[in-house]
């Protein structure tokens, strides 16, 4: 996998010193679970000057009941075209909670060729702390025409997890909390089973994120991925509650320059789906 020329993650310092450049697109990924006021909300009060917003529940696969669920290239295209972002820019996507949905915007740029793509470590609060602008003026891109080259090693399905159960080279991370992975507190979406996917081992997406939203120093992030049973050469597939702090561990692996992993995009949504059979979608709960 080709790395983004400025690394998987960017500085606050170096955006601030290149925020004015040509190739420069600034993307606020934030994001809110349903029922929460919507994100575009607070873009809309406060964001980094000359920033997007991307919205991963409408830049999305509308023909799938699923949570956000990774586009067509196609359809990505058109609405990052629409945005003024091409393929040969270089893109930084932060949140507004430090490192979160960012992460989840930032492996759909990957997953469609996108490798100048870095999220800002410690995001909006991190900017806001130092003291940098923000404003409420909405940007006026220009469109222009995005081509897209998707990447299908960065994305599997509920098929590629089965075969994973089934072998021993590829460790299924789970980054939702550890009380949700066995089954020790409920989802908070209706109409799925608590516990996990027989095998997979729990990798908090929080244990990557220091207090104040930066993302942990590598040697930490390997480490914990070290406990796990996961170094830089294991095959790893993320995947979490619907698809989003799942991409924090992808980016955790992209740190630490573990180069074989990809997401599980339906996550829990669809395979804890209180529906499926446990022949095809096996689910066990409890601690060891």
């Amino acid at each position: 996998m080709t790395m983004p020329d400025f690394g998987p993650l960017a500085m606050t310092d170096w955006l601030g010193d290149h925020l004015d450049d040509p190739d420069i697109k600034v993307v606020d990924g934030s994001w809110r679970m349903p029922g929460a006021v919507p994100a575009c909300e607070d873009y809309q009060r406060r964001h980094i000057p000359g920033a997007v917003f991307f919205d991963i529940d409408a830049v999305a696969d509308r023909t799938s009941d699923l949570p956000h669920m990774l586009p067509p290239p196609d359809d990505f295209a058109e609405a990052v075209g629409a945005l003024g972002i091409s393929e040969r820019d270089k893109v930084i996507v932060y949140d507004d909670q430090g490192v979160f949905s960012a992460a989840r915007v930032w492996w759909t740029f990957r997953a469609m060729g996108h490798a100048n793509v870095a999220v800002l470590d410690g995001g909006l609060p991190k900017w806001r702390k130092e003291d940098r602008p923000i404003t409420d003026e909405p940007p006026a891109p220009a469109p222009v025409d995005y081509k897209p080259a998707f990447v299908s090693e960065f994305v599997c399905n509920a098929d590629h997890v089965r075969a994973a159960l089934s072998g021993k080279e590829i460790v299924i991370a789970d980054a939702r909390p550890a009380d949700r992975f066995y089954g020790e507190a409920p989802e908070p979406r209706p109409g799925l089973r608590s516990g996990r996917m027989p095998t997979a081992v729990s990798v908090s997406f929080n244990a990557l994120v220091c207090a104040d939203g930066t993302m942990q120093p590598p040697a930490k992030i390997a480490s914990i991925f070290k406990a796990a049973g996961i170094t830089r050469d294991t095959r790893v597939i993320t995947t979490c509650g619907s698809g989003v702090t799942a991409a924090v561990l992808s980016l955790g692996l992209e740190i630490i320059g573990c180069g074989g992993h990809s997401l599980y995009d339906g996550s829990w949504a669809e395979w804890g789906d209180e529906r499926n059979g446990d022949n095809e979608f096996p689910v066990v709960a409890g601690r060891p």
